[in-house]
C-alpha cells in the first residue's frame, strides 16, 4: 500500500563508481530530499563512494547528514549573519559559502577559524561577488589571518553550450584580486589548502573539467554533481503505485470529494501516492519549444473538460485523473475496454525525484 522506490541496487553502484572515476574530486550533493532516496542514504553512500566532501542545500540540512558522513560538510547556500552558530563539534567540518564582502567580516568575527569559499557572479546571477567584490573581499580576508579560505566556488547554469569562456574569464577575476596568496595554515600548523588553488564547480562536464585541468594545472577542480551522479542512469530506478481499491462505474455516477459525474463508462481506481508524495505538484520546466508549448495547450484543454493526465500507467500508457489527487491517494479513471487492475497490483509511476517522497525504497 506504498508509493515505492525499487533500485537495482548493482546497476546503481556500478553508475555511482563509475562517475566518481571519472570525475575526480567529486563532491556529491545531497541536499533537498536527497534526490528522492533522502540525505541520511546518499550520506551514507558517499561514504562508501570514498569522497572527502559532501555538499548540502542549506544549514538547516547538516545534523541530517553529519552522523552518517564523516567528512567535510559544504553549505551550498550563502552564509548570512542571520544563520545560527554551528555546534562545536561541527564548526571545523563546515565549508561555508559566502558571496558579500559584508558577510566576511561577519562571519569572520563570529568564527575566527572559519572555513570558507569564496563564491562568484556567474551568468545565472543568483548569488555571488562580481570582480569588483573579489577585491574587497580580499582585503577583508587580509584582516582576518586565521580565516581558512578554501578557494571559489561556481555554480553555472544548465544552458547549453560550453562554459569554459565563463569559467577562465572568473577565474582570471580572482587571480587579479589576489586570492592565490591568501591561503593560512591549517589547525595543526601544516600548511593548509587555502588560497585560490581550489575551484568548486557545478555543471560542467567531464571534458569541460578536464579542459580546465590542462590550462590550470595549478588548481583543483571539485565537481559538484547531484542530479548526473543520483539519478544518472534512471534505468535503474523503478517507481511503482499501490491499486487499493478498484470501482466499476456508469456514465453519470457521482464520485469523489466534489461529487462529479462519470462521463463514460469505466472503472475508478484508488492509487498510493498523492499530494503528500509530490504527485500532481508541478513545478515550471523552463522548456520553451515548440513541443513543450504544444503540450501546454493539450493539458489545457483536457483540464477544460475535466480531464487531467496523471503520472500513473498502466500497460505503458498514461491514465487521467478522476479528481485532483488527495492527500496520499489518487483516484484514476480506467475507460471501457482498458485492462482493469485487480486490488494489490502495482503500476508504474512517472515522477520528479526531486520533488517526491517515497513511502518505501527497496535497494537490492
Amino acid at each position: 500500500m506504498a508509493l515505492t522506490l525499487t533500485v537495482d541496487g548493482d546497476r546503481w553502484r556500478s553508475h555511482l563508481r563509475g562517475v566518481a572515476d571519472a570525475n575526480p574530486g567529486l563532491v556529491p550533493v545531497v541536499k533537498g530530499n536527497g534526490y528522492g532516496f533522502t540525505p541520511g542514504r546518499l550520506a551514507r553512500k558517499s561514504e562508501w563512494l570514498g569522497v572527502d566532501t559532501i555538499a548540502v542545500g542549506t544549514y538547516e540540512e547538516l545534523p541530517g547528514v553529519a552522523s552518517r558522513f564523516g567528512g567535510s560538510l559544504l553549505v551550498l547556500t550563502p552564509w548570512r549573519p542571520f544563520v545560527a552558530d554551528l555546534p562545536p563539534e561541527l564548526a571545523g567540518r563546515v565549508i561555508h559559502t559566502v558571496g558579500r564582502v559584508e558577510d566576511v567580516d561577519a562571519l569572520l568575527t563570529r568564527q575566527p577559524g572559519a572555513r570558507l569559499v569564496l563564491e562568484l557572479l556567474t551568468s545565472m546571477k543568483r548569488h555571488g561577488f562580481t570582480a569588483r567584490g573579489l577585491w574587497d573581499a580580499a582585503e577583508h580576508l587580509r584582516r582576518h589571518r586565521s580565516a581558512r579560505l578554501e578557494g571559489v566556488a561556481l555554480h553555472l547554469p544548465l544552458a547549453q553550450g560550453s562554459h569554459l569562456g565563463e569559467v577562465r574569464r572568473l577565474m582570471n577575476d580572482a587571480v587579479g584580486a589576489g586570492l592565490q596568496h591568501l591561503g593560512q595554515p591549517g589547525p595543526d600548523g601544516q600548511p593548509g589548502r587555502g588560497g585560490l588553488d581550489t575551484v568548486w564547480v557545478s555543471h560542467l562536464t567531464a571534458g569541460e573539467q578536464a579542459a580546465l585541468r590542462t590550462s590550470y594545472a595549478d588548481f583543483t577542480i571539485r565537481p559538484r554533481m547531484g542530479t548526473d551522479l543520483w539519478l544518472g542512469d534512471r534505468a535503474a530506478l523503478t517507481v511503482t503505485a499501490t491499486v487499493l481499491d478498484v470501482h466499476e462505474v456508469e456514465r453519470g455516477d457521482s464520485f469523489g470529494y466534489r461529487g462529479r459525474t462519470v462521463p463514460k463508462a469505466g472503472h475508478l481506481l484508488v492509487v498510493s501516492g498523492g499530494t503528500a508524495h509530490g504527485i500532481g505538484l508541478e513545478a515550471p520546466t523552463g522548456d520553451s519549444s515548440i513541443k513543450a508549448r504544444a503540450a501546454t495547450l493539450a493539458r489545457g484543454g483536457l483540464d477544460a473538460v475535466g480531464f487531467v493526465r496523471s503520472p500513473f500507467s498502466i500497460d505503458d500508457k498514461q491514465r487521467l485523473f478522476a479528481e485532483p489527487p488527495h492527500m496520499q491517494a489518487s483516484m484514476l479513471f480506467l475507460p471501457s475496454g482498458a485492462r482493469v487492475p485487480t486490488v494489490g497490483d502495482e503500476i508504474d509511476v512517472r515522477v520528479r525525484y526531486t520533488a517526491t517522497t517515497f513511502d518505501r525504497i527497496v535497494l537490492s
